[in-house]
């Protein structure tokens, strides 16, 4: 199983619920690079979005035009340009982010605390060693956090009974103060499937256990890279 697929992909939806959906542009790939769709107020908003022939179809499904397409994640530039260019509008950027504009080719939007009224914006780590800048987004009306990164349920972010984990990296350091207390109906992350039920009880569970969890995370890891 490559770690990041390439070629063709072969777009799997996940996450769908009320306010939105998700896919899976390789399904089989290890990083389980996932993309979602928010609708807010009658528009919709992409979110780190890799993209796929298909992604359009699951896009016009929802009830609203795309509003924007959001990069939450410094990394994370995907395919975001791509799929702003289709759909006739800018790539939006937490104001912060730096090292990111340069390498979009679209129209770039800059925001704040809220991305659009009713839409909070967390910040969950601003840090240049390692280099990591990453937002996450509260949509107030509909319940739904979005995690790109410090959170996420592919296989090497989760151990034990965690219904989703923190990220290997932030273990030692999980992100108590940014995502404690937030209690979402739902969360969905950059990483693999979301959780639709008992959100706000599975954030506090991964960020409870991140550090005792550490080494047996890192134990599965090894075994996987070991054979």
């Amino acid at each position: 199983m490559p770690m990041k697929g390439s070629g063709t992909a072969r777009l799997r939806e996940i996450d769908s619920h009320d306010a939105g959906v998700g896919w899976l542009a390789y399904p089989d790939e290890q990083m389980q690079r996932a993309s979602h769709a928010v609708v807010h107020d009658g528009e919709v908003w992409v979110l780190d979005p890799v993209d796929a022939p298909g992604v359009d179809d699951i896009l016009a499904e929802l009830d609203g035009d795309v509003a924007g397409v959001v990069t939450c994640l410094d990394r994370h530039k995907r395919g975001g340009a791509a799929v702003a260019r289709r759909h006739d509008v800018p790539v939006y950027v937490p104001d912060w982010m730096t090292g990111v504009e340069s390498d979009i080719d679209a129209p770039v939007e800059r925001f704040g605390p809220t991305l659009t009224e009713g839409v909070r914006t967390i910040t969950v780590r601003d840090s240049s060693l390692p280099p990591w800048q990453e937002a996450a987004l509260l949509f107030e009306s509909s319940g739904t956090l979005y995690v790109p990164e410090a959170l996420g349920n592919a296989e090497y972010m989760v151990t034990g009974e965690e219904r989703i984990g923190v990220h290997p990296m932030l273990r030692l350091v999980p992100p108590r103060s940014a995502l404690s207390g937030l209690d979402p109906d739902r969360v969905v992350v950059g990483h693999g499937p979301g959780v639709q039920d008992g959100a706000a009880r599975a954030v506090a569970d991964a960020l409870d256990s991140a550090r005792g969890n550490t080494l047996s995370l890192y134990g599965e890891a090894a075994k996987s890279f070991l054979g």
